[in-house]
């Protein structure tokens, strides 16, 4: 079902074979992870949830490249003994594709359900971690972990609950390590959509924002980021 508040599109090739994960009204689903290069050479390895529907599309040589669209969508699942927050690109449409391998751009609007955490990277780089409310059909919402950088960062810190939020970016993947009780670390993967453009969702504002952009005005909140 189409979801202007929440589109992404993303070019890549499948690790590996499907595995079926549910069914929903006697539809199978599957899963995989789909291989998405990025501009600096690095490969984000994207959790990918495919409805039995759309089997027939994928390449018999699944070798090859497609294109998937869809949406970001989440749920929770029980990972040793405890609840944690999964992250999927949903698939709604499969083509082949020969163009853009490097094509991964989501669009979302939503509201912080949490307060913007902002930090500093050991390097002194300015990072902030967001949780964006998606509102999907039937009275759902995913929960899209999200990450800002530098000057969108700061903006981001601006934020509060509640706050209605659109953003560009892309869904990546991240290893990091969680140290466990019994003084071991664990190698997990993360997966969050890194912005590119950020602006608060209300009509006057973009306005605003648009009106700032042409005649070069400074505002001391701005509103429309753009990463440099």
């Amino acid at each position: 079902m189409e979801n202007p508040n929440n589109r992404i599109v993303a070019v890549g090739r499948l690790d590996g074979g499907l595995e079926l994960s549910h069914e929903v009204m006697n539809e199978p689903f599957y899963t995989g992870t789909l291989l998405v290069k990025r501009l600096s050479g690095a490969t984000d390895r994207l959790p990918v949830t495919i409805p039995g529907k759309l089997m027939g599309m994928l390449p018999e040589d699944r070798e090859r490249q497609i294109m998937v669209t869809g949406q970001v969508r989440s749920y929770n699942k029980v990972v040793d003994g405890s609840g944690r927050l999964m992250v999927t690109l949903f698939a709604q449409t499969i083509s082949e594709s020969t163009d853009n391998d490097t094509l991964n751009k989501v669009s979302l609007m939503g509201a912080l359900c949490k307060p913007p955490i902002y930090r500093s990277t050991p390097f002194g780089r300015e990072i902030c971690d967001m949780m964006l409310a998606v509102n999907r059909a039937f009275g759902k919402s995913d929960y899209i972990p999200c990450i800002a950088w530098g000057r969108n960062a700061q903006y981001a810190s601006r934020f509060a609950v509640g706050d209605r939020v659109r953003l560009t970016g892309r869904l990546q993947s991240r290893e990091y390590q969680k140290l466990m009780d019994n003084g071991e670390y664990l190698c997990r993967n993360a997966y969050e959509v890194s912005c590119f453009t950020l602006e608060p969702a209300d009509a006057e504002n973009n306005l605003e924002s648009i009106g700032a952009q042409q005649t070069g005005r400074i505002y001391e909140r701005p509103e429309r980021i753009h990463l440099n």
